[in-house]
């Protein structure tokens, strides 16, 4: 008995030396070769609010929503460069490492402060802009997932080692790693185009980023030995909030990162079935996948000799039990005739046949993309008419918009379409004043786009008809102003296949009326 507690008091001592050991191997190789002093210094100048801070921080905010809106990776690059932001998230992991509340306070103070002013600057910037169509850069930064958290953490950990270590060019790659600017920008985007999906998913980014980051920096900062006077209890404190944070904001970005992996695997699912089905000989040239509809819709386009048709519902049913979930399936067979001496040409055929549908295929997912962003909808309340070429979607009610808002976005959306006939329909509301000058019969710049406003809003109405207030119901010899102002008016509605009916006496500001509407299916 007694030579069982020996052995039990000496394995007990020999574990309190062997830590002993180890904790005076960390305190001499790690602790004790860090400046601690002169890295807090260094942290605390950097991460206040500043006049030259909220300078740069709008600076890099309008750099990084002109690079976006130019689809410009460098142009975003170099906004993440001069962004400062990375010192007061810094400086609150730090913080929080030294149980420090005055820099805490100061942080949060000075990250607020920029995280607003890039915001609205930004959102200025895109108000005034005449590019208001999301981009690819503006909708890659509207989707984060858990390897978004990944490159924050690891970015983070780089960072804080290098300001530790003193080593602070390294600091430029956490920059671009990280990229804090751009989603904000995006934000102001969103907030701007008072797009929510694009908001919500932007600032969501940003926090995964803002997050990560500080709390690496914390996770950093304890290692070097910051904050090793704190108590035990305020230790477990630390550890805790910081299991608790990463996991909290593991398990959205892990169900986001499954559901982007889950429609990646369905994709190479379908299209591995319709290759197996249709065999070597046909190419399957187009692939479009709606995961949003229920249940998921499958467009694809496939080129194949005659004798291989198959039937859609059939195809429909086996593709079901191959991906294991219900599809609608809506498939365009082109078929080829087969000749002797043909199989090189049919080849070559459904090759360049391919290529261009592969084309088609990946404009018409861009274009319904970017109508969806731009009227604030899902993809799927997008109509595409491929046949005719047109697209169209009922806008979401912008805040403030006026008709006129909404015609300048479509027609900025149309800019990125070309050869695409793209309708936004905006929602009812009152046509724009149409005024004339004193004893004044012509239109100027302003009156011409109202009256042009208007028919383009009868239009996607389906309006035939409009009333012009003045406009006299016979042939006048000799009309009077408010005749002559009608008449013009009557023409130029004329001219956009818009009639003119004759309504009351005009002033010389008044709106036009619908004569007759349809609703707009």
């Amino acid at each position: 008995m007694m030579s069982e507690q020996a052995d039990g008091f000496t394995q007990r001592a020999s574990d309190r030396l062997e830590h002993m050991a180890l904790y005076r191997w960390w305190r001499r190789a790690v602790v004790g070769r860090v400046e601690h002093e002169a890295v807090m210094e260094r942290i605390v100048t950097d991460s206040g609010w500043s006049p030259r801070y909220a300078f740069m921080v709008m600076m890099s905010a309008g750099i990084a929503v002109l690079g976006l809106l130019l689809s410009s990776p460098a142009v975003v690059i170099g906004a993440m460069l001069i962004s400062p932001l990375m010192s007061p998230i810094l400086g609150l992991g730090f913080s929080l490492a030294l149980f420090d509340f005055a820099e805490m306070r100061r942080s949060i103070v000075a990250l607020a402060i920029g995280a607003v002013a890039a915001v609205l600057f930004t959102a200025l910037i895109v108000t005034i802009s005449p590019l208001q169509a999301p981009t690819s850069e503006i909708i890659a930064r509207t989707r984060p997932n858990l390897f978004d958290l990944a490159v924050a953490l690891f970015a983070s950990l780089a960072g804080t080692f290098a300001i530790i270590r003193g080593r602070g060019d390294t600091i430029v790659g956490v920059a671009i790693a990280t990229a804090l600017m751009p989603p904000l920008a995006v934000v102001g985007f969103g907030l701007a185009t008072w797009n929510m999906a694009v908001l919500g998913g932007a600032f969501a980014l940003f926090l995964t980023n803002f997050v990560t980051i500080a709390l690496s920096a914390t996770l950093m900062a304890r290692y070097y030995g910051f904050g090793h006077h704190l108590s035990s209890q305020q230790s477990w404190t630390q550890t805790f909030l910081l299991l608790f944070v990463f996991v909290a904001m593991a398990i959205p970005l892990g169900i986001s990162l499954k559901q982007i992996a889950g429609e990646a695997v369905t994709t190479n699912q379908v299209r591995s079935f319709l290759s197996d089905r249709f065999g070597s000989s046909a190419r399957v040239t187009q692939l479009d996948i709606d995961f949003d509809a229920m249940p998921i819709v499958v467009r694809s386009v496939v080129i194949t000799p005659r004798s291989q048709a198959q039937r859609n519902d059939a195809l429909q049913m086996e593709m079901e039990q191959r991906i294991g979930r219900s599809v609608r399936l809506r498939l365009d067979q082109v078929l080829l005739e087969a000749g002797a001496g043909a199989i090189d040409a049919q080849r070559e055929e459904i090759r360049q046949a391919g290529e261009a549908a592969a084309l088609e295929s990946s404009r018409v997912a861009s274009l319904s993309q970017t109508i969806a962003l731009a009227a604030g909808v899902s993809a799927e309340q997008v109509t595409i008419d491929r046949d005719h070429r047109r697209a169209s979607a009922v806008v979401s009610p912008l805040p403030g918009a006026t008709l006129q808002s909404y015609r300048i976005l479509e027609n900025r959306v149309a800019g990125q379409a070309e050869g695409w006939d793209v309708a936004i329909i905006p929602p009812q509301g009152p046509f724009p004043l149409v005024g004339f000058g004193n004893d004044v019969d012509t239109l100027d710049a302003v009156a011409r786009e109202a009256v042009l406003t208007s028919a383009w809003a009868a239009r996607r109405w389906n309006i035939q008809a409009l009333i012009v207030p003045g406009l006299p119901t016979g042939q006048v010899e000799r009309p009077n102003l408010s005749q002559r102002r009608a008449l013009t008016i009557a023409q130029l509605l004329r001219e956009q296949g818009i009639m003119a009916m004759p309504g009351n006496a005009a002033g010389q500001t008044f709106r036009l009326a619908p004569a007759q509407s349809e609703a707009t299916p």
